[in-house]
Formats: structure tokens, sequence, C-alpha cells
């Protein structure tokens, strides 16, 4: 109880970040707008926060609390958002693009942040946002790899600058092309980044694209799942790499190389599919997580020196720009090869 007393001044000012942030976003889709998710906004005002209050003894421990456990939490129920049947529904098709935009992102994406200089968890996370869905791949996959605050903060603002110019672009661009909706909505679906950027960029189109690009990204979501496990195993061979060189035993345990949040994460995913969690209350959950999600990565910018991340930021934003350009090329590339676009049905 004492230690637990010990978390709430630090994940109430995160939790009131929180509330802040998705009152903001509120307000932007009233007056008809969709350019900046509540996560990017909490990330935002917590990093302004930071820069006339730093976290001391008081609330230090609540905010690495909301940024790290709460955080894992969040992506359990997210789990409950995805079912199994979506991706039977979406089909072969888009599976197809989405393993060429996928190999882009983790294989390109690599050698991008390589030629660039970053370091490999900030680009990891760069390519994970842009390729997977935006901020959700990059809470799951941060703790994985024990990225740094800032590396997310990177991570995150790379993806949302290229949603925000996309929301507006993809439209024009669907209609000069003359796409089909089913087309639009899963280059939508696959190549914009966060989850509310493809349901406004899909409806801006048409309301069949919408209906379509959201169940591309439920799909594409699930690539979570490999992803944290494969970046969990690359972190683990870093390490003993590392400490090989350095002439030290190395112990590593199944526990620390296994995340295990993934597996509630799994579970909530199994007990949707099976109809044993009623759409009512999977909505619910997936409200409760996204609103956790912006409660973290508020925590996240409230750790985070908005001055160091301008200093040093030119880099991180030209790897997103440059991967995330690419995805979109190859996306819509590989619709024209297997003839979806541009009239293509599903």
């Amino acid at each position: 109880m004492k230690n637990a007393k010990k978390l709430i001044p630090g994940a109430a000012i995160a939790l009131v970040i929180a509330v802040a942030a998705k009152f903001l976003e509120s307000l932007e889709e009233s007056a008809g707008l969709h350019f900046i998710g509540a996560s990017v906004i909490a990330m935002f005002i917590g990093m302004i926060v930071n820069a006339f209050y730093k976290p001391n003894s008081v609330t230090a421990p609540g905010i690495k609390f909301t940024s790290k456990k709460i955080l894992k939490f969040a992506i359990i129920l997210l789990g409950a958002s995805l079912n199994i049947r979506t991706v039977l529904t979406v089909g072969r098709f888009s599976l197809t693009v989405m393993v060429f935009t996928l190999a882009t992102c983790f294989g390109l994406g690599a050698l991008i942040g390589k030629a660039l200089g970053l370091n490999w968890k900030t680009s990891s996370l760069i390519n994970a946002g842009t390729g997977i869905c935006g901020g959700s791949a990059i809470a799951a996959i941060a703790p994985v790899i024990e990225a740094t605050d800032m590396d997310i903060a990177y991570g995150l603002s790379a993806t949302f600058l290229f949603d925000t110019v996309m929301i507006v672009v993809f439209p024009i661009l669907g209609h000069w092309m003359g796409l089909s909706d089913a087309a639009f909505g899963l280059w939508a679906g696959t190549a914009v980044n966060d989850t509310s950027s493809v349901v406004a960029t899909g409806y801006a189109f048409s309301e069949a694209a919408g209906d379509f690009a959201t169940m591309v990204k439920l799909t594409r979501t699930l690539a979570i799942i490999p992803a944290v496990l494969a970046f969990a195993a690359i972190n683990v061979h870093l390490k003993r790499k590392a400490q090989a060189a350095e002439g030290t035993a190395v112990k590593v345990s199944i526990k620390s190389i296994f995340p295990w949040f993934i597996l509630g994460f799994l579970a909530m995913s199994a007990l949707t599919s099976l109809g044993l969690i009623p759409a009512g209350t999977a909505a619910a959950l997936k409200t409760i997580s996204k609103f956790l999600m912006v409660a973290a990565l508020a925590a996240i910018g409230l750790n985070t020196d908005f001055k160091s991340l301008c200093r040093s930021g030119a880099k991180p934003m030209l790897h997103g720009f440059i991967i995330s350009l690419l995805v979109v090329i190859v996306a819509i590339a590989v619709e024209f090869a297997i003839g979806i676009a541009p009239h293509g049905v599903l």
C-alpha cells in the first residue's frame, strides 16, 4: 500500500494530461479534422511540462510506472480489438501487400537507419511504427528492446509527421490514379501509420474505402506479435555479443528473453475471436486500452527533454520520411502488379 501511494502523484499527472489530450482530440474531430491523435498530443504536452517541471522524487515513480507497466497493460487490452476472422475477411491479396511493405520497413529501414547513423533502437521503432501500426507498435516493441523515452519520442514524431501529410495527399492521389474503393482502402490500410489516420484517410475517399482500410489496418496490427518476439530475440543476441566482446559471462533466462505481456495480448485476441468476449465489452476494452496508452505516452513525454529532441531530431525525421515514402510506393506498386489496382474488387 505504501509503495502504491508513491505512484499516485506521477500517475495522476499523466492521467490528467491524457484527459486533456483526449479532449483536444475530440475538439479536433468535431471540427472535421484528423491531423493529430491523442497519443501524440499527450506526448507533446508532457514534453512541454518537462520544459518547466522536471520529474522529482515525488512524481518520478508514478511517471515511470505509467510509462512502463501501464503501457504493457494497455497492449494486453488492445488484443481484445483484434479478431482473427478479420484476417480471413481481408483476404490473401492484402496479406501479400503487407508482406512486401513489412519487408521494406524492416529490411531497407534498417539499412537507412544505419546509413543515417541512428542507433538501432530508434531506427527499429521508426520502422515498426511505419510498417505495423504507428504508436501501438512502437509502444509494444519499446519495452522489449529497452528503448529510452527519447527513442520512443523520435519514433512517434517521425511517424506522426508523415501521417499528417498523407491524410490530405492520399485521397487526391487515389482519385488521380482512378483507384476503386477496395484498391484505395487497401493502399491506405497498408501505407498510412496510425489507426486514426488510416480511418480519416479511408473515409475521406469514400465510406466503402474507409470500411476496408479499417479492416486492413486491424489485420496489420497482428504483425505486432511476431515483431515483438523477433525484437526480443535480437535484443538478447546483441546483449550477448556485446558482453562476449567484453569478456564477461552471459546468463540469459527465458524470462528475460520472452515478452510475457504478449501472451496477454494473444489471449485477449483469442477470446474475442472465439466470441467469448462480447462485441460491446471488446469495444469498451479497446477504449480503455487507447486511453491508458495515451496516459503512458504522456508519461514518456514527461521524461523527454524537448530541447534535446530538437537538437538531434533531423535524422530520425528524415529516416521516417524516406521509409514511409518507400512503403507508399511499394504498397501501390504491388497492388498494380497483382491486379488489385486500379479497379480491383476484393
